[in-house]
């Protein structure tokens, strides 16, 4: 998608909503695909109305061809848990392919495939390697915290949320340290619209892309020569359901890997601090009762829902929501939708650090393709509050931060802020 098309050159696409009253138009026209909405954060009423008037919605016409759109809590649960319904497969993203990018990954693919691949590698995040991991964890986030400039204006994404879900990636794949800054890059350019900000053409995201698999090939024939470790790659390379992978299948995990291991846990480090700084009551709990971190971490994940969507494919014509639902159709479970249903969440567009029941959000999904590391995620952003709450009165935004141009990954290019030292 070009600049134009993004809304960043003299015309914006057709397809755009930005600036549109989305209670002014035909229902059937309302479109969630388009990334300019979420870049200029004006999704939300877009969903209201949808959850209200019409919670099963088929958008007949849009960038990426028809789809549904799932809309309420209860709704987007029964499609998670209905593999034999709805499909993981061919991909679980809104667009079936970019171009001459399409690998095969376990988090497009159904049993029994998906569980043999996702079982090979999930002991990277079982509690007793998290255990090991969280001194690791705690001593970065210290580093980082401590290396920050007091009374400044400096950029949290780029200095803490990058730089601290960077070094963790290096260490589940034993990535060389001093190369960590290509994970990130890799990532982003791995769900990036071309000409939204990371990579200006098909042929550059191809070519950092195909950076990628080189270098992981060459960590694959490495560590299948030397004896098991506790690395993700290594994990692949000896895993009786994963040693004898095809190499699509290999560099289409690792990307898997990489894109969960560094968005979700990124974007919610990044959006926990904008959530505060935006409700600054809940900012008064927390200093008053710092034993809210771990349930404050759950809502966090909630407010933010780093992963907009999610993408199943009809495998039968069903119904769902009293709609027909036809074999081979796109049916688009909008997570962040759920996440503000008031008839499943109470108080759902509220920011409440101390929610009852905080866990029960959808950010991490439901049923086989439930998050794996959502343990992970969870400790790193426990670990980063309570170091922040020992040091800081207060990380204040300072000015509007940057969005991500895209309807999938929820989350900040850029957030100004300045830290003021307890006192």
């Amino acid at each position: 998608m070009s600049d134009v098309e993004s809304g960043r050159g003299s015309k914006t696409s057709k397809w755009s909503m930005v600036g549109k009253d989305p209670y002014a138009m035909p229902i059937e026209q309302i479109d969630l695909s388009h990334p300019g909405i979420w870049r200029a954060n004006e999704f939300l009423p877009f969903m209201e109305r949808l959850r209200s008037e019409e919670p099963v919605h088929y958008c007949p016409e849009s960038a990426v061809g028809p789809y549904w759109s799932v809309m309420k809590y209860k709704d987007i649960m029964e499609v998670d848990t209905s593999p034999h319904i709805y499909s993981s497969e061919p991909t679980i993203g809104i667009v079936d392919s970019f171009e001459e990018f399409t690998l095969p990954a376990f988090i497009s693919m159904d049993p029994p495939k998906h569980d043999e691949q996702r079982r090979a590698v999930q002991d990277v995040v079982a509690p007793a390697n998290l255990k090991n991991l969280e001194g690791l964890i705690r001593q970065r986030v210290c580093t980082i915290l401590d290396g920050l400039p007091i009374d400044e204006t400096f950029d949290w994404v780029e200095h803490v949320s990058i730089e601290l879900t960077t070094q963790m990636l290096a260490t589940l794949f034993d990535f060389p340290f001093e190369d960590r800054s290509k994970l990130t890059f890799w990532s982003d350019a791995a769900t990036a619209i071309p000409g939204g900000g990371v990579v200006s053409n098909q042929a550059e995201r191809w070519g950092a892309l195909q950076e990628c698999f080189a270098y992981f090939i060459r960590l694959w024939n490495e560590r299948v020569n030397e004896k098991p470790g506790n690395d993700l790659i290594s994990m692949l390379a000896h895993g009786e359901a994963t040693r004898d992978m095809p190499q699509e299948e290999y560099l289409g995990n690792i990307i898997l890997l990489i894109v969960g291991g560094n968005d979700t846990t990124r974007n919610s480090i990044s959006g926990g601090v904008l959530a505060l700084s935006e409700n600054p009551v809940e900012y008064d709990k927390l200093r008053a009762d710092p034993s809210l971190i771990r349930n404050m971490v759950s809502e966090i994940i909630r407010w933010q829902t780093p992963l907009a969507h999610m993408r199943r494919t009809a495998l039968v014509d069903t119904e769902l929501g009293g709609k027909k639902i036809k074999a081979g159709e796109k049916v688009v479970m909008w997570y962040v939708s759920g996440n503000r249903d008031e008839e499943s969440i109470e108080r759902a567009n509220e920011f409440l650090i101390d929610r009852t029941n905080a866990r029960q959000h959808l950010s991490f999904g439901f049923g086989l393709h439930r998050c794996m590391g959502n343990r992970l995620a969870e400790m790193q952003l426990t670990i980063v509050w309570e170091e922040i709450m020992k040091r800081f009165h207060k990380v204040e935004v300072v000015a509007e931060p940057e969005r991500v141009y895209s309807s999938f990954v929820k989350g900040y290019m850029s957030l100004p802020v300045k830290l003021q030292p307890l006192d």
